[in-house]
């Protein structure tokens, strides 16, 4: 392989691969996500990384921020958007370090993120990776 020219996966690649991915998961789970916006970045800002305690900018490789479904009522005010984030540079280095693919793991992490935060088990996580056909 020619690796001249070759560039890593930009912020853009990385939003396109996760719309990609949200896409292919099962209406009833993307319908639970309505509002959700799905953000892109090179790394957890300052203030997640002093929240979450990390030792290094590249231990977290996605977040959900928002108030999870099963925490929510209908008796509280507006709150800000439910947000997932995606840290590009963490994946990347996961990435480079073990063999799955990149699409694989962008997918991974969002589902995980969503469904951690709506209150699903690893066991339902696993089940909609595998009806979108990310297994």
């Amino acid at each position: 392989m020619d690796w001249n020219g070759v560039r890593a996966p930009s912020l853009a690649d990385f939003e396109r691969l996760a719309d990609e991915a949200f896409q292919r998961l099962p209406e009833a789970f993307r319908a639970r996500c309505e509002g959700l916006i799905i953000r892109v970045e090179d790394f957890p800002d300052d203030e997640v990384a002093a929240e979450m305690e990390l030792e290094s900018p590249f231990d977290l490789l996605g977040l959900y921020q928002g108030i999870s479904h099963v925490d929510r009522s209908v008796m509280e005010p507006a709150h800000m958007p439910d947000m997932v984030f995606l840290y590009r540079r963490p994946m990347l280095d996961y990435w480079a370090e073990y063999d799955e693919p990149l699409e694989g793991l962008i997918a991974h992490v969002l589902i995980h993120e969503i469904g951690h935060h709506m209150g699903l088990s690893d066991d339902d996580m696993h089940a909609i990776e595998e009806a979108a056909g990310l297994e």
